[in-house]
């Protein structure tokens, strides 16, 4: 007992769902559990739908101005409101306000802010730090509830990339991507494998609360490395596609000397890295305008603590 780390109850949970107005299976998700919360219901948590974007969602776009999941800085959450700015600094604003603020006491324990990707990265929890040991043992706990399905888990804590995600205003942010699912269109498939993973992280969050100790474990996560553009023309065009080996292929090795770009007259552009890395993101359709290809992640394995609910 005495080397497991003391957390308290995660209370207070919201289920965020069109944060990019276009990723629809969060989007009907949070519409289903407004209508009727009953599935999301436990006794010792509130567990509140969220649509963050409805503007977004009415358009079915991704945004209105700016990206709301990187709009959680604290320059946007400190600036003074007002109808000049962004319509997403403004919501990222409300949000904050709303289940923040953003690392006070106040806000949420747990946000799950669901999305949809047009990559293959089959189910993906995305964690952003690798000594939150709640949050380790939640995904320990989904990847085994889910099994034989595969859960991946890609872990974004990285001292140059900064995302400012709409759930990082709670205590113990999890984002979750399902996928491949195209812009705009339901998967039954995608929206039951989204469903069956919220479902169970309220269930191990109702165990936790109940008193449950959960045993230390190992978790395997990727590490986000670094983002890799298309290659460009000198005026900034694409001059290459994601290569027919690379596509689809997320999570899988990529040695060097790999093909990674195949150029429009059929050329071979090969990664030219030290060592393998796992792509990840390949594709994605939303990241054309971020000029990001993929991203590549190291993978690695994390000793998780044992938990308890603290009794302080």
């Amino acid at each position: 007992m005495s080397d497991s780390c003391g957390y308290a109850e995660a209370r207070r949970v919201a289920i965020f769902g069109g944060t990019h107005g276009n990723e629809m299976s969060g989007v009907a998700l949070v519409s289903v559990w407004t209508r009727d919360d009953r599935e999301i219901r436990r006794s010792r948590v509130r567990t509140e739908p969220f649509l963050c974007n409805p503007r977004a969602v009415e358009k079915c776009a991704r945004y209105i101005d700016t990206d709301l999941n990187r709009a959680f800085t604290p320059e946007n959450l400190s600036m003074p409101g007002g109808e000049e700015l962004p319509y997403e600094v403004r919501r990222a604003k409300e949000i904050n306000q709303i289940f923040g603020p953003k690392g006070s006491p106040d806000a949420y324990d747990v946000i799950f802010d669901l999305h949809n990707t047009t990559s293959n990265m089959g189910s993906t929890l995305i964690l952003e730090s690798a000594t939150d040991h709640f949050n380790l043992q939640m995904v320990h706990y989904i990847k085994k509830a889910m099994a034989p399905e595969s859960c991946m888990v890609l872990l974004t804590e990285h001292p140059q990339l900064k995302y400012s995600t709409t759930r990082s205003v709670a205590k113990h942010p999890v984002g979750l991507e399902v996928g491949p699912q195209p812009q705009g269109v339901l998967r039954s498939n995608i929206f039951e494998s989204m469903r069956r993973i919220v479902k169970h992280a309220l269930d191990f969050i109702e165990m936790f609360n109940g008193g449950v100790e959960f045993p230390a474990c190992r978790v395997e996560v990727f590490r986000v490395h670094e983002r890799v553009d298309y290659p460009r023309d000198t005026n900034g065009n694409i001059s290459a596609m994601v290569h027919p080996h690379l596509q689809d292929c997320d999570w899988e090795p990529l040695n060097p000397g790999d093909p990674m770009f195949q150029t429009f007259d059929g050329s071979t552009i090969a990664y030219q890295g030290a060592g393998p890395v796992y792509p990840t993101f390949i594709n994605e359709a939303a990241y054309y305008e971020k000029h990001q290809a993929f991203v590549t992640t190291f993978r690695e394995t994390l000793a998780v603590s044992a938990i308890r609910k603290s009794t302080k």
